[in-house]
């Protein structure tokens, strides 16, 4: 039997109410939590567990990222020739449709371990991930998969479904989503899971959300897809179909509980009762936002409403809580209100909601809590504050006190991925190395696109 028995930490349940537990253990067992309580009973308890002692250090749930883009790894530090993108979707052209069609298959693979080494080590333990790759689509789902699963950190996967490698482009992205959601089950992996893929309303026809809906009738997911992430989404489908984008998408039977709405911070009030209604997942990604100069979604107004709004990063590092920092600021100075994106807005997005979400994709383990039967995805932060610390101001400790650096270890389902900062799953010298050389590649394919 697999135990390992975590004592000496001060344990952050992250349950409702979150609650601090003093010199508190974690019995691990099977990937799962198993028992918790004081240290000395636990220790008593379980005499052959194999113990792991945090030190004093915050032991806390791992991460969780509720939309990411593992393929955007090699973008950093990319030059776009010519002058300075003047807009979204200028940034769209020029940089992320070209790169994403100058991706091989080994490029997809490294680009995932890439932000799965910085995953770990910033301690995000669960990622939701939108995938493009043109001219490598077919299997390119595996090729994160089997990072994945290499890295050994949870993963839900889709392919990005658009018009705009034409129609050969567009059957390729829909066979890749159905072909991926079918193989789940020959893995049986308990790391992975899926969703059906699309890019935005102003790169998808009808008739592809036709299609789209038609090829996912018999799959039990949702969508994951952008929606106004930039004015021009919503002035597209005005132009072309008669309706906002959300309205649209509602419409063709995109939109429903199982579906991911990513930024939604161009939608009017109509279209935020219709998310409502159907139940669908919003995600915030302020960095990204901020970096595309796309404005500041509605985030309490949503929240106010009933959405679950939910925090990613959309590609940038996988250091959640500098994610909550950006939220935390970017409200207050978009509205000239200090009291805007109060720190337990940013708890419900980034730890309850975002928790609710990796429920959806694995429905059978409770994920983002420290309670007996939620599943053993636990990082150690070595935060020792020089001020009082309870449940009550936690958040407003991570929001000022809390570093990446900070996180020393990382285990997922019960395995230890980092301890005392050293990787033990991933080769991070072999894999840095590589990307170097497959990168420089990709950069020649992009200027050749460009």
């Amino acid at each position: 039997m697999n135990e390992i028995l975590i004592t000496n930490g001060r344990l952050v349940t992250w349950e409702q109410p979150n609650e601090i537990i003093e010199n508190g253990a974690l019995l691990l067992r099977d990937g799962r939590i198993a028992d918790r309580g004081d240290s000395p009973t636990l220790s008593a308890k379980y005499p052959d567990a194999a113990q792991l002692d945090a030190r004093g250090q915050l032991v806390m749930p791992g991460n969780i990222c509720a939309h990411t883009h593992f393929y955007g790894a090699f973008a950093r530090g990319m030059a776009i020739p010519g002058p300075a993108p003047k807009d979204f979707p200028d940034i769209l052209e020029r940089l992320w449709w070209r790169l994403d069609r100058a991706l091989l298959d080994v490029d997809v693979k490294y680009s995932a371990l890439v932000c799965l080494v910085d995953a770990i080590k910033h301690g995000a333990t669960t990622l939701i991930d939108h995938h493009a790759s043109p001219n490598a689509t077919d299997s390119s789902l595996d090729q994160i998969a089997d990072a994945a699963e290499e890295a050994g950190v949870r993963v839900a996967t889709c392919y990005e479904v658009t018009d705009r490698n034409g129609p050969q482009g567009t059957q390729a992205g829909i066979s890749e989503n159905v072909r991926y959601l079918h193989s789940l089950k020959e893995r049986g992996s308990s790391l992975l899971a899926g969703t059906f893929g699309l890019h935005a309303s102003l790169s998808v026809s009808d008739e592809t959300l036709a299609a789209c809906v038609d090829a996912a009738k018999d799959l039990s997911v949702g969508f994951h897809i952008h929606v106004a992430e930039h004015e021009a989404d919503e002035y597209d489908s005005l132009h072309k179909y008669g309706r906002r984008t959300v309205d649209r998408l509602a419409a063709a039977g995109i939109l429903g509980p199982q579906s991911i709405v990513a930024h939604a911070i161009h939608i009017d009030p109509a279209e935020m009762a219709l998310l409502k209604e159907t139940g669908a997942w919003v995600t915030h990604q302020p960095r990204s936002n901020m970096n595309n100069a796309v404005g500041a979604a509605n985030v309490e107004g949503m929240l106010r409403l009933g959405i679950p709004v939910c925090l990613g990063n959309d590609g940038f590092s996988n250091n959640m809580w500098a994610e909550w920092k950006t939220a935390y600021l970017l409200h207050k100075l978009a509205h000239r209100d200090p009291r805007r994106a109060n720190g337990m807005d940013i708890v419900q997005m980034a730890i309850y909601n975002n928790a609710a979400l990796a429920g959806m994709f694995w429905p059978e383990l409770p994920i983002g809590k420290l309670a007996v039967g939620a599943a053993a995805d636990i990082i150690f932060v070595d935060y020792h504050a020089t001020t009082p610390l309870h449940a009550g101001n936690l958040p407003w400790h991570i929001i000022f006190g809390f570093e990446a650096s900070l996180v020393t270890t990382t285990i997922v389902a019960g395995k230890v991925l980092m301890q005392d900062r050293q990787l033990l799953t991933l080769d991070e010298a072999e894999i840095t190395a590589r990307s170097r050389e497959l990168a420089a590649a990709v950069w020649e394919r992009f200027e050749a696109l460009s």
